[in-house]
């Protein structure tokens, strides 16, 4: 059967959220006070300059079609990223951010302190398995992600797809794109920083996805680009 032709994901630009947990979390708070919903955090400013880099980046290399979460940062990078382009923009709700439950506005801190069994519960199961009450493990999360890549792969053969999604997500779509074990997705989560913006693609070699690059940012530090402000950024080539 044929398949798609060329694979990228492309995580959102920088948000209010990423700026407020960051605050919080270096600051030693229990709670990340962000007023929206999570489905409804807008992209930053800085995430909409980066997001327009992107675009540049992605009028070179010529998508067929976008997929996109449906949560606003997501939808507003990829409106911004692809404005004029003529790219079909497909909104898909199995490209959501992985659902927290209870740790939902809590920091690393905040878990330990207010919910102890579940840390200790997650610490024994591993992050890969363990699932909050009322949200999703990362195999939950892999579970919507194969039936979309399925079903990219069924209907736009030979297509070139770009994906507009969350940090954990770029990890898991190299994951099934590279036959990846838990492990060694676990230990890729534990020293990379997915940056905000970055690009990780793929393309088809015979009957398998071979890596182009991982976690890539150069298209936000061109001369042309305004500086992000992105720090802390593990880029790995692949």
């Amino acid at each position: 059967m044929e398949q798609l032709d060329w694979l990228a994901v492309v995580r959102h630009g920088l948000s209010t959220g990423n700026v407020t947990a960051e605050k919080a979390e270096t600051g030693g708070a229990e709670t990340i006070e962000i007023p929206e919903r999570d489905a409804d955090v807008p992209l930053a400013d800085i995430g909409r300059e980066q997001a327009e880099a992107v675009g540049r980046f992605l009028r070179e290399h010529r998508p067929d079609v976008a997929v996109v979460s449906p949560y606003l940062r997501t939808r507003q990078t990829a409106e911004l990223a692809l404005a004029g382009s003529g790219v079909e923009i497909v909104v898909d709700e199995r490209l959501r951010d992985r659902e927290l439950g209870v740790l939902d506005l809590l920091t690393a801190r905040g878990v330990q302190a207010r919910l102890p069994d579940e840390a200790a519960r997650r610490a024994r199961l591993g992050k890969f398995y363990y699932r909050p009450p009322g949200g999703e493990s990362w195999a939950d999360v892999l579970l919507r992600l194969r039936a979309l890549l399925r079903e990219l792969h069924q209907d736009r053969p030979g297509g070139r797809v770009v994906l507009f999604a969350h940090e954990a997500t770029v990890l898991m779509v190299r994951y099934l794109a590279e036959g990846m074990l838990e492990g060694e997705l676990m230990e890729l989560a534990r020293r990379t920083t997915i940056a905000n913006c970055s690009v990780s693609s793929w393309r088809r070699a015979g009957d398998r996805w071979e890596p182009e690059m991982f976690n890539a940012v150069e298209h936000l530090h061109r001369e042309d680009t305004p500086p992000t402000k992105q720090e802390d950024v593990n880029a790995e080539p692949v």
